[in-house]
């Protein structure tokens, strides 16, 4: 029987661009540009005699086609990833040491680590958590997860996700502390501080949301102050204060009702977070399922956007050094 087949390019560009939600993610993940995935998914369009995607001026959505087309298609692509992966089976075993940011490995690498094992059983992770840019030679560093701009010369860089910052607190402080309605409401909270913070973040500190909103008054000194984004975390988690969380540690902790969003508000973060590994050795086999592996983690861990966001609109910071 001849198959009647798509082209496979094309099958890869609406399969990416449907899982990630972008033409553009979907031309990063596939090293095209986002005018080469939108040309692909309209020529699948074409052959198919179906259109896939809403077109909006805010993005993507996936028609009723669409949505039954993906999960099969996925299940294709994955069978095939693993038909590959057992012809190279022998390459996909042994240690693999991998480096990355403290509060990053606590609260979202290791959370997924089971489902990599149960992908990769031969392999070995090795996780070593550290603020320092490490040597890939002289430390035997496989590979590194950095948050940052994503310019690292001399490695292979994929982005992983993009984060949004928002005010956080937990349910239990919502129910049994003073109110905590509006910004006003924050002068009798504790505030949770990270000082672990690059100076050019400015979104995370208190002091420019409180003089935003007109609270320029508050001491944004007083309350808890943690060096490590984890603790941070944890405190807030624990009831202890309201915190501005990073959705890349905070995400989770939202879907699974821990902490909730105050205010109907985010802003999207000037850094991302970025898997790298050298450019020597970055074709290894068992180098790209893990690099692979943590890109596709990231596309699933999505956003968090207010609401209603036309509502409250997100605030711009000047990175002022001394804000």
């Amino acid at each position: 029987m001849i198959r009647r087949l798509p082209p496979l390019n094309a099958l890869r560009a609406f399969e990416a661009a449907a899982r990630l939600g972008s033409f553009a993610r979907a031309g990063e993940e596939l090293h095209v540009t986002s005018t080469a995935i939108s040309h692909q998914v309209k020529g699948l369009e074409e052959f198919l005699g179906v259109i896939l995607f809403d077109r909006l001026p805010r993005g993507l959505r996936l028609t009723a086609q669409g949505r039954s087309y993906l999960p099969e298609l996925t299940k294709g692509f994955d069978q095939l990833a693993r038909a590959s992966d057992r012809l190279c089976g022998s390459e996909l075993r042994g240690p693999l040491h991998i480096t990355t940011i403290p509060s990053f490995g606590r609260q979202w690498l290791v959370p997924r680590l089971g489902h990599f094992r149960r992908r990769y059983p031969e392999i070995d992770i090795r996780v070593t958590a550290t603020v320092r840019r490490v040597d890939f030679i002289a430390d035997e560093i496989d590979v590194g997860i950095r948050y940052g701009q994503g310019v690292y010369p001399g490695l292979r860089t994929h982005r992983v996700m993009t984060e949004h910052v928002l005010p956080v607190a937990a349910p239990s402080l919502l129910s049994n502390g003073p109110r905590l309605n509006e910004w006003a409401d924050l002068r009798h909270h504790t505030l949770l501080h990270g000082r672990g913070m690059r100076d050019t973040e400015t979104w995370t500190r208190w002091k420019n949301w409180l003089g935003l909103f007109g609270l320029g008054d508050v001491d944004t000194e007083r309350g808890l102050h943690f060096d490590e984004g984890g603790m941070l975390v944890k405190a807030c988690v624990d009831g202890l204060g309201v915190a501005l969380g990073r959705t890349g540690l905070i995400g989770d902790h939202l879907r699974d009702g821990r902490l909730v969003a105050l205010f109907n508000i985010s802003r999207p973060a000037d850094y991302a977070y970025y898997v790298v590994a050298p450019e020597s050795i970055a074709d290894q086999p068992k180098v790209r399922a893990f690099c692979d592996w943590v890109v596709e983690m990231g596309a699933l861990t999505m956003p968090y956007t207010p609401d209603d966001p036309g509502e409250t609109p997100a605030p711009e910071f000047s990175l002022a050094p001394d804000a």
